[in-house]
């Protein structure tokens, strides 16, 4: 087997691990979008139970479009990850050794996901006022 400074050509096991990070990318893209989903829904579920309960409805659209933004989020996240699997698959078979990207999609996405979770919480804070 021909070796570089970081890997052995040929390895699988290089492989299989690039394909475990895609299939975590994947994951994470399925539950932000299933998120989305019931985020976009709750808003319609607010609404249901305060026509049954006699409270006044108050028709508001940022559930759905915050659930709408974290969809569109999960493909942009979902799309970098391919992007970066195959660039990293073309490195590997020319026996390029591996370089850290300048960015980190994971840190990008948690910073973005810590913005979303407090917005919906001061949404949440200021339905119940």
């Amino acid at each position: 087997m021909l070796k570089t400074s970081d890997q052995t050509i040929g390895d699988p096991r290089i492989r299989f691990a690039a394909e475990r990070t895609l299939l975590a990318w994947v994951r994470t893209g399925i539950a932000l979008m299933g998120l989305g989903f019931v985020i976009a829904r709750f808003g319609w579920l607010l609404r249901e139970v305060a026509s049954d309960t006699g409270d006044p409805v108050r028709p508001n659209g940022w559930s759905v479009a915050f659930g709408v933004g974290l969809i569109i989020l999960d493909v942009v996240a979902t799309l970098l990850a391919g992007l970066d699997h195959a660039r990293f698959l073309k490195r590997f078979d020319r026996g390029e050794p591996y370089r850290a990207p300048n960015w980190s999609a994971g840190l990008i996405l948690s910073w973005i996901l810590v913005l979303a979770g407090l917005i919906l919480t001061a949404y949440l804070i200021a339905l119940s006022t």
